[in-house]
């Protein structure tokens, strides 16, 4: 004889059996997207990382050793074949390289050798100009970014009244944020190149990027300042602070953690834009790095290579084989680095302040 089940036992039902069958949809939808992710990450450090750490070289003098690719610039590859021995060299090596064989030649008394080498573009030297300008771009439109967005969300928050003007303000933010990259593209290459006269430089790659990012850091701001207790406001208030030392000094470093979240969205999407850099900052090829520059304020208003424009390039523009196939994959693989490397910053930092500032 079995005992009677109690009240509150759960029964087997067809609703129940649908709402199981639903969870275990999403789970799997759920580990499909992991397992996707895992592959393509995958894919790119299988592919990417002998390209990295194929590339170290010895050096007579300090330090001793270099990365070819990480520490030099785009080159083009030549191969060719000298004294029955098959030779791959960059350009500046492969122009020296026949310069001495001619020399040596001539010394010799010997007939010039002939050299018959196949040439592929940016397919040797390393994305050490990418690097710096991916860098530069970043850290100039998230500062631009953070600032005009901080501003904005303590006014929409602290000061401004609920009004139908601020919700169509709010509105409008939300809507930007679904704007595609390259709308603002055009939008900067417009404004700061042409109307602004800026050139293909810097600070219109700043700007552009800056206001691309600017809804998600305006919204996610303001969020984290309404989430501060109104307390905190209250009791700074009753002991006779004004308004504005009151949001700085007891709402705004307890919004940090939240601000830098932000931020952290922000640098993943400016990194990885290619078509808002492609019309106002980025340049196929620059011999010259950003601060190689004859006076201090041509720094702002030069053109710089970046990391997501070189892999368009290479990976469309030029013909493809091997040896820009690991020259891809190496310059995708340093891109998804130094991304992680920024963000993991930003991250280590919210982190710090989220202990410091606790309710």
């Amino acid at each position: 004889m079995t005992a009677p089940s109690h009240f509150y036992t759960s029964r087997h039902s067809f609703q129940r059996r649908t709402e199981g069958t639903i969870v275990w949809a999403f789970r799997l939808a759920t580990y499909v997207i992991l397992l996707c992710g895992v592959f393509v990450i995958g894919n790119i450090c299988l592919k990417g990382l002998p390209t990295v750490t194929g590339s170290f070289r010895s050096l007579k003098q300090f330090p001793y050793v270099t990365n070819t690719f990480l520490f030099e610039a785009p080159e083009s590859l030549y191969i060719f074949k000298h004294e029955g021995v098959k030779r791959e060299m960059g350009d500046t090596e492969y122009r020296a390289f026949r310069e001495a064989e001619t020399a040596r030649a001539t010394a010799e008394g010997r007939p010039v050798p002939e050299f018959k080498a196949q040439s592929y573009v940016y397919a040797a030297g390393g994305i050490w100009p990418c690097i710096v300008g991916t860098v530069l771009l970043v850290v100039g439109a998230m500062t631009i970014a953070l600032l005009l967005g901080v501003a904005s969300a303590i006014f929409l928050s602290e000061y401004a009244r609920d009004s139908a003007f601020v919700r169509f303000i709010r509105l409008a933010i939300l809507n930007l944020a679904g704007v595609p990259s390259i709308v603002f593209g055009l939008f900067g290459f417009a404004m700061f190149v042409l109307y602004f006269d800026w050139n293909v430089s810097l600070m219109s790659g700043w700007f552009t990027l800056a206001f691309m990012v600017l809804p998600v850091v305006i919204t996610a701001s303001e969020e984290a300042l309404k989430a501060v207790p109104k307390g905190f406001r209250e009791g700074s208030l009753a002991l006779g602070a004004t308004k504005w030392q009151t949001i700085r000094k007891n709402v705004l470093p307890f919004a940090l953690p939240g601000i830098l979240t932000s931020s952290i969205l922000g640098i993943a999407r400016v990194a990885g834009e290619t078509a808002p850099i492609m019309f106002t900052a980025a340049y196929v090829v620059r011999d010259k790095l950003p601060w190689e520059v004859a006076k201090f304020g041509d720094f702002f208003f030069q053109g710089v290579m970046a990391l997501p424009y070189h892999i368009y390039v290479v990976s469309s523009k030029i013909p493809q084989n091997a040896y820009t196939q690991r020259v891809q994959y190496g310059t995708a693989f340093v891109f998804l680095g130094l991304v992680a490397l920024i963000a993991g910053s930003s991250i280590l930092l919210r982190n710090k302040l989220r202990g410091r500032y606790q309710w």
